[in-house]
């Protein structure tokens, strides 16, 4: 019945075509709201799915590595109780360090990272490769596969190599780090080059545990991590893992690894949904406008509805219902909007990326239906509070049919 009500005095013809503008003016507000809102929250939804995936292809599930220090021991009684862990459906030992590049007259900081043959089955960082191929060599013959930033920076030309490059790491046997012995050297071949992310693109290199391992002087055993593809079942063989391997090794997902970067997204995106939401708290200020001129033009009509027997509450409801009606034909058509643009960009990509620096060259998108839930409840909620006011000015209005 309230709703009946708000419905004829929205359609009906006012005295005062103020009163109708204004009303239009906060529907058309609120749309643009509830619009930019889906729009921006799906956009960002969008890269950080994106971000998410790179991250993925990167990152292995789960990753066991030392609670201190720099590597550790793993005896093939223990490789085979970690490869035994239900859920786990491959694994790959990683030995890490940190080294200087040089090819002539150009150099770079890099982190090698050497790791075994069944990396590819624990990561898809092969898929990633733009130039040359994903080749790692041998101990005696060592090759690197480098981000496309470490290749800018050491002048390499990984599909026509001039000749070795020189690598130099921490010599660990060395007493004294300002001598002459404190670096071991070793020639290597760049035979390929990722793309990934900026942050890989510009800090890493592999090259094949065997020549890892005899660079740094480490045992067969030793490791700096082992990297494990679980999938799904991420979380539980993570929990197993630590159980079985105890506190001196520390076992991490994925997000935990990176839990800072999915700490900052969440955040960035609640600060976006919370300026965003300002738009309808602005536009909230224009349905008080026009829902207080509207108690205004419909006094006889509340004092009718008094001498009938209407409540107060009643009247309050008439006018709360009234603001809400506005608040959903705005939100409703704006997130219609919304939804259709997304889908037209999802299908076509037709807003394009400035610029050539990213692995996509348009604006991802992906569309949820929590961010349309958040949206409409944002909605309501300023619509209600918006609308409580007038609605109670107009159920506080005095009885009287004097003309």
């Amino acid at each position: 019945m309230n709703l009946l009500f708000a419905w004829r005095y929205f359609k009906s013809k006012k005295s005062t075509n103020a009163i109708n503008l204004i009303a239009w003016i906060s529907v058309i507000a609120i749309g643009v709201g509830a619009a930019a809102l889906i729009l921006v929250l799906s956009v960002f939804n969008g890269f950080e799915g994106l971000v998410k995936g790179l991250y993925a292809d990167f990152y292995a599930d789960v990753r066991i590595a030392p609670a201190t220090g720099k590597f550790i021991q793993i005896n093939t009684a223990l490789w085979q109780s970690i490869q035994s862990t239900k859920g786990l459906q491959a694994m790959s030992g990683v030995v890490e360090e940190k080294a200087v590049l040089t090819n002539g007259d150009c150099s770079s900081i890099v982190y090698i990272r050497g790791v075994d043959s069944q990396y590819t089955a624990v990561s898809r960082l092969s898929t990633h490769i733009r130039r040359g191929k994903f080749a790692l060599g041998t101990a005696e013959q060592p090759s690197l596969v480098v981000g496309v930033g470490i290749e800018n920076a050491a002048c390499l030309e990984v599909e026509r190599p001039a000749g070795p490059v020189t690598l130099y790491l921490p010599n660990r046997q060395s007493n004294n780090f300002a001598s002459g012995d404190a670096l071991n050297a070793y020639n290597a071949t760049a035979v390929g080059a990722f793309m990934v992310q900026q942050d890989f693109d510009n800090k890493y290199a592999f090259s094949n545990i065997a020549f890892m391992r005899f660079m740094l002087g480490l045992d067969a055993d030793q490791y700096s991590a082992i990297d494990i593809r679980a999938g799904a079942n991420a979380d539980q063989v993570k929990k197993d893992l630590q159980a079985k391997l105890g506190k001196s090794f520390l076992v991490q997902t994925r997000y935990e690894q990176n839990q800072s970067l999915y700490t900052v997204m969440q955040i960035e995106k609640w600060v976006i949904y919370g300026i965003l939401s300002l738009i309808l708290v602005v536009a909230a200020f224009n349905m008080i406008g026009a829902l207080t001129m509207l108690v205004l033009e419909k006094q006889k009509d509340i004092s009718v509805l008094q001498a009938m027997g209407a409540s107060q509450q009643r009247i309050q409801g008439i006018f709360i219902s009234e603001g809400l009606l506005l608040a959903g034909l705005g939100g409703g058509a704006g997130m219609l909007l919304a939804a259709i643009v997304c889908w037209i960009q999802i299908k076509f990509e037709l807003i394009k990326l400035g610029g050539n620096t990213f692995v996509i060259d348009y604006y991802p998108v992906k569309m949820l239906a929590a961010d349309f839930l958040l949206v409409g409840g944002t909605v309501f909620l300023i619509a209600l509070v918006a609308a409580y006011l007038p609605s109670k000015k107009a159920s506080l209005q005095a009885f009287s049919l004097k003309s």
